[in-house]
């Protein structure tokens, strides 16, 4: 079967690189030079328990930024709208409503990411970690770690790290199983994706190329790299037109 593996925080596939024409090419890979090989590939940074870290990090911050939020009245990382839920149960006590919306939502995308190798930051960690989680520790009435920042930080940490470490479990039992041969629909989620986004690269390069002419050579280059790099050209469009502007910046209006 062929692996269609995809790394925690990408949605390309993994190749394998005994199979098929690729079989004993590394003479062949040598001489592509360094556009052959990905950035980072085989380093922590890319590898699969670097997920966790990456997710208890952001949970960290998006947790403290909802304890300011409870305390001062500012911070909140998530939407108007549902940060207005949190505040209606700190206004009559009653977070029923903003608990079950962003556990909800959590519960969602943590079964979503390990299908189509990418998580959701706004559904899972805004909305579960940042209003969906406080929610129901201030129902329950365990007000401390929205209270103090010192203890935010680690509660909202570990927070991350369970939701990470619960993303690889549960891809590993089901499309990274051993003999399994069922993509429970991650293929088709994937190939929607990659196909409607295949098409918004060209899009990048020229409103970047319509913006300035140094931002949209930018955008091409950075385009052409992750081409070569076999990743989604879009991000490398984006990438290369922020880079451009930092030394090309557009004059505003």
């Amino acid at each position: 079967m062929t692996d269609t593996s995809t790394s925690a925080t990408g949605g390309i596939p993994a190749q394998n690189p005994g199979s098929g024409s690729d079989s004993g090419s590394g003479e062949q890979r040598a001489k592509g030079g360094f556009l052959t090989k990905v950035p980072g590939e085989g380093s922590f940074w890319l590898s699969e328990w670097a997920f966790p870290v990456f997710v208890a990090c952001l949970a960290a911050g998006i947790f403290t930024g909802t304890q300011l939020y409870y305390t001062y009245g500012t911070g909140v990382f998530s939407d108007v709208a549902v940060a207005s839920m949190l505040k209606a149960g700190m206004e009559n006590g009653s977070y029923g409503a903003a608990a079950a919306f962003g556990a909800g939502f959590l519960f969602a995308r943590v079964i979503e990411g390990p299908m189509v190798g990418i998580l959701d930051i706004g559904g899972s960690l805004q909305t579960g970690v940042g209003i969906g989680i406080p929610a129901m520790l201030l129902g329950a009435g365990f007000t401390a770690p929205l209270e103090h920042f010192w203890l935010a930080i680690p509660v909202g940490a570990l927070l991350g790290a369970i939701i990470g470490a619960a993303i690889l479990a549960i891809r590993r039992a089901t499309v990274n199983s051993t003999g399994g041969t069922s993509t429970f629909g991650a293929d088709v989620m994937m190939g929607a994706g990659n196909s409607a986004g295949r098409y918004l690269g060209p899009l990048v390069i020229i409103s970047a190329a319509t913006a300035s002419l140094p931002v949209g050579i930018g955008s091409t280059i950075g385009a052409a790299l992750f081409y070569k790099w076999q990743k989604p050209l879009t991000g490398g469009a984006i990438i290369g037109a922020m880079i451009a502007g930092l030394f090309f910046p557009i004059p505003g209006k």
